[in-house]
């Protein structure tokens, strides 16, 4: 069974730090495009930042503004997402999410995670 789970996220303080992790079973990560996404209430979902393949390239929204870093964990099958300096405006549900294209694209990625919350308050 295919299957993408998300964890690592919860409450925190603005200007706290969290690490998202992506696990996958079924699949190997290493095989696929790994993208953060996030999704605010009433708002579209929309990428937060992408690794490709062999990890070698990966991009960021402008709005991260260099404050989170995307990695690979081979050995775990997982990808990370470190996010410091976080404000209340990066209060969404953080999804993870794997597909064969390096792209920005919601419909581009195949497999997908349930989510976790990540909430920030001031």
């Amino acid at each position: 069974q295919v299957q993408v789970v998300e964890s690592g996220g919860g409450l925190v303080q603005s200007g706290a730090s969290l690490r998202l992790s992506c696990a996958a079973s079924g699949f190997t990560l290493d095989r696929f495009v790994i993208g953060w996404f996030r999704q605010a209430p009433g708002k579209e979902r929309e990428m937060v930042s992408r690794i490709s393949i062999s990890g070698s390239s990966t991009h960021y929204a402008d709005w991260v503004k260099g404050r989170f870093t995307i990695s690979r964990d081979s050995a775990k099958n997982a990808v990370y997402l470190q996010m410091n300096s976080l404000s209340p405006e990066d209060t969404a549900v953080y999804y993870c999410a794997a597909g064969p294209y390096y792209s920005d694209y919601v419909a581009l990625y195949d497999y997908w995670g349930q989510g976790t919350q990540v909430t920030v308050s001031s």
